[in-house]
């Protein structure tokens, strides 16, 4: 027990702890501010890996193009929303099983990103860091949240925005209403399936946008093996959060958090088994998942087709 503290003082006494954690969590809260907002809708939405992956690539050929980061992080952008747009058109207005559009979905992506990326080699590189004067100069906690690349940032106003529109619009009534109660949502003349639809879209781009950071703003260079599940960890969140943007950014640090341990260990003087570090943060979530599961209260209507007329 001595030796795990003195390792965990270690660990958690370093700036690059901090600013791994912050990058990790940054990436997740990406992704999950619109997964949030379209489950809340009543979309089981699996297709974030698909969504991040597209975005990372759409982002390096938006830069190998422009040599712009701003432009690749639209072109990441747009690539997640022609992803929400098939998942969402085939899952409500084909009503096709939403879960299996998603497994499909994360499956073509990877498999034509690996086939473009071999052909066109797109080139790319890390944004610039930008550091917020006096405020990166806190010890520990400054260079994590305000010394870094300049795309990380985009995170601070998105999620007040996403709480905005969740909970202080008609629409984000609306988009709850729909994942509650379809029904009668319905007969309030509300189009639940558009609603829906909406919420994928908006998954989408914040997705996208998520894997253009991951590419622009921390790796700096495209392999397909780049979101490395952590599109399925952006789920764990939300349910960790209990289907609320609060609950889901706590998740997003909680499992940021992990992921940073993992790559801190060795370079504080630890050796760890790499297959063990590896596994950890998958494994956090799983256990995260089949805690929380049951102890949060999901969406009624989630992963339920609606169909006007059937209840």
């Amino acid at each position: 027990m001595e030796a795990l503290l003195s390792a965990l003082g270690d660990v958690f006494g370093t700036d690059v702890t901090y600013s791994s954690a912050a990058r990790f969590a940054a990436l997740l809260a990406f992704c999950a501010l619109g997964e949030t907002i379209a489950e809340r809708a009543g979309t089981l939405n699996i297709s974030t890996e698909a969504m991040i992956l597209a975005g990372a690539f759409a982002a390096a050929v938006g830069f190998d193009l422009t040599d712009r980061v701003t432009i690749g992080l639209l072109f990441a952008m747009a690539a997640g929303l022609v992803i929400a747009i098939v998942h969402a058109n085939l899952s409500h207005r084909l009503t096709a099983n939403t879960f299996v559009v998603g497994l499909t979905l994360n499956i073509l992506i990877l498999g034509l990103a690996t086939f473009l990326n071999r052909n066109l080699e797109p080139y790319s590189k890390r944004a610039h860091v930008f550091e917020v004067p006096i405020l990166a100069d806190i010890p520990l906690v400054g260079p994590a949240l305000f010394g870094q690349s300049w795309p990380f940032y985009l995170i601070y106003p998105l999620i007040p925005l996403s709480f905005w529109l969740l909970y202080r619009t008609r629409w984000g009534l609306e988009v709850r209403a729909v994942g509650e109660n379809p029904q009668a949502a319905d007969v309030s003349g509300i189009d639940v399936n558009k609603r829906r639809r909406q919420g994928v879209y908006l998954s989408g781009i914040t997705s996208g946008l998520g894997g253009g950071y991951l590419l622009l703003g921390q790796v700096g260079l495209f392999e397909e093996q780049i979101v490395g599940g952590r599109g399925f960890i952006a789920i764990a969140a939300l349910i960790f959060g209990g289907w609320t943007l609060r609950g889901a950014v706590a998740g997003c640090l909680l499992f940021g958090a992990v992921d940073s341990f993992r790559l801190s260990l060795p370079t504080v003087g630890y050796e760890v088994n790499a297959e063990m570090l590896q596994a950890l943060p998958f494994v956090v979530t799983i256990a995260t998942v089949a805690v929380f599961a049951h102890r949060t209260r999901q969406p009624a209507a989630l992963a339920r087709p609606f169909i006007r007329g059937l209840t």
